[in-house]
């Protein structure tokens, strides 16, 4: 069961291409959504959540139209950015967004309200970029959403609050059973919670897989430079070489390297190790 599927979607802008993405977001799962900066994520969710016109393809929310009205009252947007007056405080801004919602939940806005410790009569022009996240995420999950997507959304948190947001997050994954699609580029943040993980490149989907099957298949392997010859090159998707030694990602089944014996060294490759190998292609 998919909350999202993307079919062969397309759009071309200025500076930047999106050809036949297609990827689907699991119901009830968290699904990261990484690649570097400049890969398409922000534009892939802006199409998603219409801000941004396809120019082909399909996008289905809810198996509905991505243009479907109705969707909007399902879906928490998080981004890093508040689109409001600055001269607006949380009140002001809870008087406008609250009525348009008809799962307004007014004590799990108070909860949120007191937990992320956010004043109600502050102007947003006085708020640190941390608070802003705060504020748009107090919104996103006070009318009890569905499907909750967030753009970057750890990125300005202080240390001690990105790890109570990702907990939080957890947390209504499993116990209120929502589906969460969080883009980021600090993949430690994903390491620990994603379920999923969706890796887009250059406007490229590069791969969908679980992080169970992440962390089954890729390895990161090191050893002597003399080792690296054209029939080992083939072997790695991505490859380091130094003066001294080699680094490369591996995927597959690791046994493959034990005739080398103690002359390699291998181990699990973090999130942050596959996009690098894998967008540094040797």
């Amino acid at each position: 069961m998919n909350t999202v599927e993307f079919k062969n979607v397309a759009k071309n802008r200025k500076d930047f291409t999106i050809q036949n993405l297609s990827f689907t977001i699991p119901t009830g799962f968290i699904t990261g959504f990484i690649g570097p900066n400049g890969s398409g994520k922000t534009t892939t969710i802006q199409m998603m959540m219409n801000l941004l016109q396809i120019d082909k393809g399909d996008i289905r929310i809810f198996g509905n139209s991505h243009k479907n009205h109705h969707n909007k009252q399902r879906i928490g947007f998080v981004y890093d950015d508040l689109y409001m007056y600055e001269d607006f405080t949380i009140a002001n801004m809870k008087a406008f967004i609250a009525p348009l919602y008809k799962t307004w939940n007014e004590n799990l806005f108070q909860r949120y309200l007191a937990q992320f410790e956010l004043p109600l009569r502050k102007k947003v022009k006085k708020f640190s970029k941390g608070m802003k996240m705060k504020t748009s995420l107090l919104f996103a999950l006070s009318h009890e959403p569905e499907f909750i997507v967030m753009d970057e959304p750890t990125s300005g948190l202080d240390p001690i609050f990105r790890r109570e947001l990702l907990d939080l997050l957890q947390d209504l994954m499993i116990n209120e059973k929502q589906t969460i699609f969080l883009s980021s580029h600090i993949t430690t943040d994903l390491d620990r919670i994603a379920d999923y993980i969706i890796f887009i490149y250059q406007g490229k989907i590069l791969f969908q897989k679980s992080m169970e099957e992440i962390k089954e298949t890729f390895h990161v392997v090191k050893g002597k430079k003399e080792l690296i010859d054209d029939d080992t090159r083939e072997l790695f998707s991505g490859l380091q070489l130094s003066n001294t030694g080699f680094q490369g990602l591996f995927e597959g089944n690791p046994a493959l390297f034990e005739p080398f014996g103690q002359d390699v060294f291998i181990e699990k490759a973090t999130l942050e190790d596959i996009m690098y190998f894998m967008t540094r292609k040797e």
